[in-house]
Protein backbone atom coordinates (compact mmCIF):
# COMPACT_ATOMS: atom_id res chain seq x y z
CA UNK A 1 0.00 0.00 0.00
CA UNK A 2 1.00 3.63 -0.33
CA UNK A 3 2.83 5.54 2.43
CA UNK A 4 -0.21 7.84 2.69
CA UNK A 5 -2.57 4.92 3.33
CA UNK A 6 -0.24 3.43 5.93
CA UNK A 7 0.15 6.76 7.73
CA UNK A 8 -3.54 7.67 7.66
CA UNK A 9 -6.77 6.30 9.11
CA UNK A 10 -8.97 3.46 7.89
CA UNK A 11 -8.94 2.67 4.17
CA UNK A 12 -10.17 0.09 1.65
CA UNK A 13 -7.82 -2.76 0.75
CA UNK A 14 -8.47 -4.18 -2.73
CA UNK A 15 -6.76 -5.85 -5.69
CA UNK A 16 -3.97 -8.38 -5.22
CA UNK A 17 -3.66 -7.68 -1.49
CA UNK A 18 -7.38 -8.39 -0.97
CA UNK A 19 -7.14 -11.62 -2.96
CA UNK A 20 -4.09 -12.85 -1.04
CA UNK A 21 -5.39 -12.03 2.42
CA UNK A 22 -9.07 -12.85 2.12
CA UNK A 23 -9.26 -15.46 -0.65
CA UNK A 24 -5.96 -17.31 -0.23
CA UNK A 25 -5.36 -16.90 3.52
CA UNK A 26 -9.11 -16.64 4.26
CA UNK A 27 -8.80 -13.97 6.93
CA UNK A 28 -11.98 -12.55 8.42
CA UNK A 29 -13.13 -9.36 10.16
CA UNK A 30 -11.23 -8.88 13.41
CA UNK A 31 -7.99 -10.31 12.05
CA UNK A 32 -4.74 -8.48 12.81
CA UNK A 33 -2.49 -7.63 9.88
CA UNK A 34 1.03 -6.34 9.46
CA UNK A 35 0.91 -3.69 6.72
CA UNK A 36 3.95 -2.31 4.87
CA UNK A 37 4.43 0.51 2.37
CA UNK A 38 7.44 -0.99 0.55
CA UNK A 39 9.70 1.82 1.77
CA UNK A 40 10.64 0.32 5.13
CA UNK A 41 7.66 1.31 7.28
CA UNK A 42 5.22 -1.17 8.85
CA UNK A 43 2.15 -0.94 11.10
CA UNK A 44 -0.22 -3.36 12.71
CA UNK A 45 -3.81 -3.06 11.51
CA UNK A 46 -7.23 -4.52 12.25
CA UNK A 47 -9.65 -5.78 9.60
CA UNK A 48 -12.99 -4.11 10.32
CA UNK A 49 -15.08 -5.50 7.45
CA UNK A 50 -14.56 -7.83 4.50
CA UNK A 51 -16.42 -7.50 1.20
CA UNK A 52 -16.28 -9.43 -2.06
CA UNK A 53 -13.78 -7.06 -3.69
CA UNK A 54 -12.41 -4.94 -0.84
CA UNK A 55 -11.93 -4.86 2.92
CA UNK A 56 -11.94 -2.01 5.43
CA UNK A 57 -8.69 -1.85 7.38
CA UNK A 58 -7.70 0.42 10.28
CA UNK A 59 -3.93 0.92 10.85
CA UNK A 60 -2.68 1.02 14.43
CA UNK A 61 0.68 1.02 16.18
CA UNK A 62 4.04 0.57 14.39
CA UNK A 63 5.08 -3.02 13.66
CA UNK A 64 8.58 -4.51 14.02
CA UNK A 65 11.18 -3.74 11.36
CA UNK A 66 12.09 -7.03 9.66
CA UNK A 67 14.76 -5.96 7.18
CA UNK A 68 18.31 -7.40 7.27
CA UNK A 69 20.94 -5.48 9.21
CA UNK A 70 23.20 -5.45 6.16
CA UNK A 71 22.39 -3.82 2.82
CA UNK A 72 23.09 -6.29 0.00
CA UNK A 73 22.30 -5.62 -3.66
CA UNK A 74 22.70 -7.69 -6.82
CA UNK A 75 24.03 -6.72 -10.23
CA UNK A 76 23.11 -9.77 -12.25
CA UNK A 77 23.14 -10.92 -15.86
CA UNK A 78 19.45 -11.70 -16.41
CA UNK A 79 18.64 -15.39 -16.87
CA UNK A 80 15.65 -16.61 -18.87
CA UNK A 81 12.33 -15.02 -17.88
CA UNK A 82 11.01 -17.79 -15.63
CA UNK A 83 14.34 -18.16 -13.87
CA UNK A 84 14.61 -14.39 -13.53
CA UNK A 85 11.19 -14.32 -11.85
CA UNK A 86 12.25 -17.09 -9.46
CA UNK A 87 15.45 -15.21 -8.64
CA UNK A 88 13.54 -11.99 -7.92
CA UNK A 89 11.00 -13.82 -5.76
CA UNK A 90 13.57 -15.58 -3.59
CA UNK A 91 15.95 -12.62 -3.36
CA UNK A 92 13.05 -10.47 -2.16
CA UNK A 93 12.13 -13.07 0.46
CA UNK A 94 15.73 -13.04 1.72
CA UNK A 95 15.76 -9.24 1.96
CA UNK A 96 17.97 -8.07 -0.89
CA UNK A 97 17.91 -4.28 -1.27
CA UNK A 98 18.11 -4.01 -5.07
CA UNK A 99 18.41 -6.12 -8.20
CA UNK A 100 20.17 -4.39 -11.10
CA UNK A 101 19.99 -6.35 -14.35
CA UNK A 102 23.21 -5.94 -16.33
CA UNK A 103 24.03 -7.03 -19.87
CA UNK A 104 27.33 -8.80 -20.51
CA UNK A 105 29.50 -9.65 -23.49
CA UNK A 106 28.50 -13.31 -23.52
CA UNK A 107 24.83 -12.67 -22.78
CA UNK A 108 23.62 -9.25 -23.99
CA UNK A 109 20.03 -10.25 -23.16
CA UNK A 110 17.50 -7.42 -23.10
CA UNK A 111 14.20 -7.19 -21.23
CA UNK A 112 11.03 -5.58 -22.54
CA UNK A 113 9.21 -3.08 -20.29
CA UNK A 114 6.48 -5.66 -19.73
CA UNK A 115 9.09 -8.13 -18.49
CA UNK A 116 10.49 -5.61 -16.02
CA UNK A 117 6.98 -4.77 -14.80
CA UNK A 118 6.33 -8.47 -14.24
CA UNK A 119 9.48 -8.82 -12.13
CA UNK A 120 8.35 -5.90 -9.99
CA UNK A 121 4.97 -7.55 -9.46
CA UNK A 122 6.72 -10.77 -8.46
CA UNK A 123 8.79 -8.81 -5.93
CA UNK A 124 5.69 -7.15 -4.49
CA UNK A 125 3.99 -10.52 -4.00
CA UNK A 126 7.12 -11.97 -2.40
CA UNK A 127 7.37 -9.03 -0.01
CA UNK A 128 3.77 -9.58 1.05
CA UNK A 129 4.32 -13.30 1.55
CA UNK A 130 7.58 -12.95 3.50
CA UNK A 131 6.58 -10.10 5.79
CA UNK A 132 9.34 -7.75 4.66
CA UNK A 133 9.02 -3.98 4.85
CA UNK A 134 11.08 -2.67 1.93
CA UNK A 135 10.52 -3.50 -1.73
CA UNK A 136 13.79 -4.06 -3.62
CA UNK A 137 14.59 -1.69 -6.45
CA UNK A 138 14.57 -3.57 -9.77
CA UNK A 139 15.97 -1.92 -12.89
CA UNK A 140 17.85 -2.53 -16.14
CA UNK A 141 18.95 -4.03 -18.36
CA UNK A 142 21.98 -1.76 -17.94
CA UNK A 143 25.04 -1.90 -20.18
CA UNK A 144 28.05 -3.44 -18.46
CA UNK A 145 29.76 -0.03 -18.39
CA UNK A 146 27.02 1.26 -16.06
CA UNK A 147 28.20 -1.10 -13.33
CA UNK A 148 30.75 1.46 -12.12
CA UNK A 149 27.98 3.92 -11.28
CA UNK A 150 25.82 1.23 -9.68
CA UNK A 151 28.76 0.22 -7.47
CA UNK A 152 29.63 3.74 -6.30
CA UNK A 153 27.52 3.71 -3.07
CA UNK A 154 28.89 0.32 -1.94
CA UNK A 155 32.13 0.16 0.08
CA UNK A 156 32.31 -3.60 -0.51
CA UNK A 157 32.02 -5.14 -3.96
CA UNK A 158 32.45 -8.72 -5.12
CA UNK A 159 31.95 -10.65 -8.33
CA UNK A 160 31.37 -14.38 -8.44
CA UNK A 161 33.96 -16.30 -10.42
CA UNK A 162 34.10 -20.14 -10.54
CA UNK A 163 37.90 -20.14 -10.29
CA UNK A 164 38.10 -17.85 -7.26
CA UNK A 165 38.70 -18.82 -3.66
CA UNK A 166 36.04 -18.38 -0.96
CA UNK A 167 35.88 -14.78 0.26
CA UNK A 168 35.91 -13.62 3.87
CA UNK A 169 33.96 -10.47 2.95
CA UNK A 170 30.72 -12.45 2.84
CA UNK A 171 30.63 -12.19 6.64
CA UNK A 172 31.42 -8.46 6.93
CA UNK A 173 28.76 -5.91 7.99
CA UNK A 174 29.39 -3.22 5.34
CA UNK A 175 26.95 -2.68 2.44
CA UNK A 176 27.78 -5.07 -0.39
CA UNK A 177 27.17 -5.20 -4.12
CA UNK A 178 27.37 -8.70 -5.61
CA UNK A 179 27.95 -9.01 -9.36
CA UNK A 180 26.74 -12.27 -10.90
CA UNK A 181 27.75 -13.01 -14.48
CA UNK A 182 26.05 -15.16 -17.13
CA UNK A 183 26.32 -18.94 -17.21
CA UNK A 184 29.00 -18.56 -19.89
CA UNK A 185 31.09 -16.60 -17.40
CA UNK A 186 32.68 -13.18 -17.49
CA UNK A 187 34.88 -12.27 -20.44
CA UNK A 188 38.53 -11.48 -19.71
CA UNK A 189 37.84 -7.79 -20.37
CA UNK A 190 34.89 -7.76 -17.97
CA UNK A 191 36.87 -9.54 -15.28
CA UNK A 192 39.68 -7.00 -15.62
CA UNK A 193 37.20 -4.10 -15.47
CA UNK A 194 35.59 -5.50 -12.33
CA UNK A 195 38.93 -5.82 -10.56
CA UNK A 196 39.90 -2.30 -11.64
CA UNK A 197 36.55 -1.07 -10.26
CA UNK A 198 37.26 -2.40 -6.78
CA UNK A 199 35.44 -5.73 -7.03
CA UNK A 200 36.94 -8.77 -5.31
CA UNK A 201 36.65 -12.19 -6.92
CA UNK A 202 34.65 -14.63 -4.80
CA UNK A 203 34.05 -18.34 -5.26
CA UNK A 204 31.23 -20.62 -4.14
CA UNK A 205 32.98 -23.94 -4.58
CA UNK A 206 33.90 -26.18 -7.51
CA UNK A 207 30.44 -26.78 -8.97
CA UNK A 208 29.10 -24.81 -11.92
CA UNK A 209 25.95 -23.06 -10.69
CA UNK A 210 23.14 -21.43 -12.60
CA UNK A 211 22.91 -17.65 -12.37
CA UNK A 212 19.94 -17.68 -9.99
CA UNK A 213 21.43 -20.40 -7.77
CA UNK A 214 24.74 -18.58 -7.44
CA UNK A 215 23.03 -15.27 -6.72
CA UNK A 216 20.86 -16.64 -3.92
CA UNK A 217 23.69 -18.63 -2.36
CA UNK A 218 25.85 -15.51 -2.25
CA UNK A 219 23.04 -13.37 -0.82
CA UNK A 220 22.37 -15.93 1.91
CA UNK A 221 26.05 -16.03 2.86
CA UNK A 222 26.22 -12.24 2.97
CA UNK A 223 23.09 -11.81 5.10
CA UNK A 224 23.42 -14.78 7.46
CA UNK A 225 25.96 -13.31 9.94
CA UNK A 226 23.65 -10.40 10.76
CA UNK A 227 20.68 -12.62 11.56
CA UNK A 228 22.13 -13.80 14.87
CA UNK A 229 22.07 -10.27 16.29
CA UNK A 230 18.50 -9.38 15.24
Amino acid sequence: MSPAELAGGRFELAGAEHHHLFRVRRLRAGARLRLVDGEGRARWAEVEAVGAASATVRPGEPAPFLEPARRVALAVAPPRPERAAWLVEKATELGVAAIHLVGTERDPRQLAPAGLARLRRVAAAALMQSGGSRLPKIDGVHPFAALAGIAAPFPMRAFLDPGALPWEGFGAPEPLLLAIGPEGGWSDAERAALVAGGFRAAGLGPRLLRVETAALAAVALALAPGLASR
